[in-house]
């Protein structure tokens, strides 16, 4: 299971199966798949310094192994000194095998280096996609902690296919995820 593709050719392989098993599906084509990974960075702060985006699409980049983008405010809000267009977060969006091979270091190396970690929600947004916050991204083997300026969290955003949340959550359960409370039915 070193290779790249390892954790594709186990969905391919394992969860197609044990999915329409236990969904009942009458073809494997309606068996959820796992279409993107957007992983976004909110940088309200970036308003004030903003060295801090160039900081963070270089880490994003990072971990990611793909080029991250800016995104930009689509208008002015006084109170918080946004003018707009103002640059303020960083995304990025993983499709086919960077996507796995993104889920693969996620759940193998870098959820496991939380401290006190017990898990993760397992709460999705009623469409069968799943938000997963982390606090620091120091998390990452990817990123140097001596050259770490600001402590900065993201969301990482797991978009399926599948019809309802429990769909979705078997779907990711399969994958790997952590999650703290098994709801079986």
């Amino acid at each position: 299971m070193n290779n790249l593709a390892s954790l594709k050719k186990e969905y391919r392989e394992r969860i197609v199966p044990a999915l329409k098993n236990e969904f009942s599906y009458k073809s494997v084509m309606q068996v959820p798949v796992l279409q993107k990974i957007v992983i976004n960075q909110g940088l309200g702060i970036a308003t004030a310094d903003k060295k801090i985006i160039d900081v963070a699409i270089a880490e994003l980049t990072g971990i990611t192994g793909q080029k991250a983008v800016a995104t930009y405010s689509k208008k002015d809000i006084s109170n918080f000194k946004l003018r707009k267009k103002m640059p303020i977060g960083v995304m990025v969006t993983l499709r086919q095998e960077k996507m796995y091979e993104f889920l693969e270091r996620l759940v193998r190396v870098a959820l496991p280096r939380i401290r006190d970690f017990r898990g993760i929600e397992s709460k999705l947004d009623g469409r069968g996609n799943y938000t997963l916050g982390i606090q620091e991204q120091i998390i990452f083997p990817e990123i140097n902690i001596d050259n770490i300026t600001k402590i900065l969290g993201m969301n990482i955003t797991f978009v399926t296919s599948a019809q309802t949340d429990e769909e979705g959550y078997a779907l990711l359960k399969e994958f790997g995820l952590p999650f703290k409370n098994t709801k079986k039915s």
